[in-house]
């Protein structure tokens, strides 16, 4: 018995560009398109209607944008996860989607391998980012902030000292086995810390977290080893585990 196709809604408000996702969509094995929405009320409508599994969403349209359809949908349908593609790659556009809790972020530039990509490792709980999002969600994260020293010295949320370590890396795109070599622990003991970084800043996954930590003013030093805020054997697309789905809380 073949497993159940992943079910997508593809939101955007230019009919041929929706359309012509729909046809990619359709000719990749494990994909069904459930529905075509041509504004963010639409998506999130055909997304709980269909028990969609993803919601592949434009940011700017008429009516409910994809902001604010993203957020609707958290609250209304968790177990949907919501992929943005989109022309907008600046910092408010990409902060604002990943807060109201998208778990991936992809310009319309991407390729169909891309998109089934980002689709697949929605599904399965991973945040994939484009290059350019995710680099602008890292420096955002470490930009040069006058009182984050100030804002460290008094964590918030009940964040110990080691955690707001923990998260100072996550905002570097580190994954759970580098900071575990980087701080000399266990991955099992960063796994668990993770798990409570998510739990006392009520994040979803890591990119809100990295969002918290920017907010917050959270940074550690970046290692000299590390150029542009990744390691040379990143691949093209940045995968980022830890979205705590079924059962929502787990890192």
């Amino acid at each position: 018995m073949s497993p159940r196709p992943i079910s997508v809604v593809v939101a955007d408000d230019h009919r041929v560009v929706r359309e012509g996702l729909a046809t990619i969509l359709d000719a990749v094995d494990g994909v069904h398109v459930a529905g075509l929405a041509a504004d963010g009320a639409q998506a999130v409508d055909l997304a709980v209607r269909h028990e969609a599994d993803v919601v592949l969403m434009d940011l700017h349209m008429p009516g409910t944008d994809g902001v604010e359809a993203t957020r609707r949908l958290r609250s209304e349908r968790q177990d949907t996860a919501v992929v943005v593609l989109t022309t907008y790659t600046d910092d408010d556009s990409v902060l604002a989607a990943l807060e109201a809790g998208a778990i991936g972020y992809l310009t319309k530039n991407a390729s169909a391998t891309d998109i089934h990509r980002a689709i697949e490792a929605a599904v399965s709980g991973h945040a994939m980012l484009d290059p350019v999002a995710a680099t602008l969600l890292i420096k955002a994260g470490r930009r040069d902030d006058p009182g984050h020293a100030q804002r460290n010295a008094a964590l918030p949320d009940g964040l110990t000292e080691r955690e707001a370590q923990v998260l100072g890396l996550i905002a570097q795109g580190l994954s759970n086995a580098e900071i575990a070599a980087r701080l000399y622990l266990s991955r099992a003991t960063v796994k668990s810390h993770v798990h409570q970084i998510f739990a006392k800043t009520g994040s979803r996954d890591r990119p809100q977290a990295i969002v918290y930590a920017h907010r917050q003013g959270i940074h550690v030093e970046e290692d000299p080893g590390r150029r542009d805020g990744w390691g040379d054997d990143r691949p093209a697309r940045h995968v980022l585990s830890g979205r705590p789905t079924r059962p929502p809380g787990r890192p």
